[in-house]
């Protein structure tokens, strides 16, 4: 496959978050091929592409659920590959899985305590959740999966927001949900990026993607096929580097 277009033509910020030739493997089955990616201070980029482009396997390798090697992989500088996942939360790093992954067994304000476990300072409480989601605060007593699907996603961004990251990465949040929900969800990001976050958004929805983000990552078969700002990348450019046709 032809290296990937890069049409940035802004300079982006300061790394928080880069890879440098990320590879990663399912036993004999490589799923993610040299991947080169960067994430400014306060910068929202989301990474589009088709089911099995290797997404959520990126994001996996970001936070030590699925093994890279230590130098290929940094944060602030430091080389973070390979190590396990709470040493990643505890240096900053939290995911909103796909599919939410809620305790079923424990109340929404159980699940949101969860996240706390890393004990990092930071801005993010209980009370800071309630006020950026305020439905939260009077379902807090409930089993987090008897929530609906938009509730239960606010309490899945809630939990990872409270270990106080540097860097939230966000898989498929829009998935199952309906688009009044959606945008509630995605209304919070610029607080959320107010108080000093990184975020990367892994979405289905190309024009969602483009809207909430400042630039875009398009993986297809493992690899980068575009990267450019988010305003500037064409729908033919996109349909292009999603599909390969």
């Amino acid at each position: 496959m032809a290296a990937a277009p890069n049409l940035q033509e802004r300079p982006a910020p300061a790394a928080v978050i880069a890879t440098h030739g990320l590879t990663a493997s399912y036993g004999d089955a490589q799923a993610l091929f040299g991947i080169d990616f960067q994430l400014g201070e306060n910068e929202v980029v989301a990474i589009i592409g088709a089911n099995g482009a290797g997404k959520s396997t990126f994001l996996k390798c970001l936070t030590g659920l699925v093994p890279a090697r230590r130098e290929s992989i940094e944060l602030h500088g430091e080389r973070i590959g390979g190590l396990a996942p709470n040493a990643i939360v505890k240096r900053g790093v939290a995911m909103v899985p796909e599919g939410r992954r809620l305790f079923p067994s424990l109340s929404v304000e159980e699940n949101l305590l969860m996240g706390a476990f890393a004990r990092r300072p930071g801005p993010w409480s209980l009370e800071r959740l309630y006020a950026l989601f305020p439905i939260l605060k009077e379902k807090r007593h409930h089993p987090g999966t008897a929530l609906s699907g938009g509730q239960q996603q606010m309490v899945a961004i809630g939990r990872a927001l409270m270990s106080n990251p540097q860097v939230l990465l966000c898989d498929e949040l829009s998935l199952g949900l309906a688009p009044i929900v959606i945008k509630e969800i995605y209304d919070a990001l610029p607080a959320i990026v107010a108080e000093g976050m990184s975020v990367v958004v892994v979405e289905q929805d190309v024009a969602v993607a483009q809207r909430v983000s400042s630039r875009v990552y398009c993986f297809q078969e493992g690899r980068v096929s575009l990267v450019g700002p988010s305003d500037a990348l064409s729908r033919e450019q996109i349909s292009l580097a999603y599909f390969g046709v």
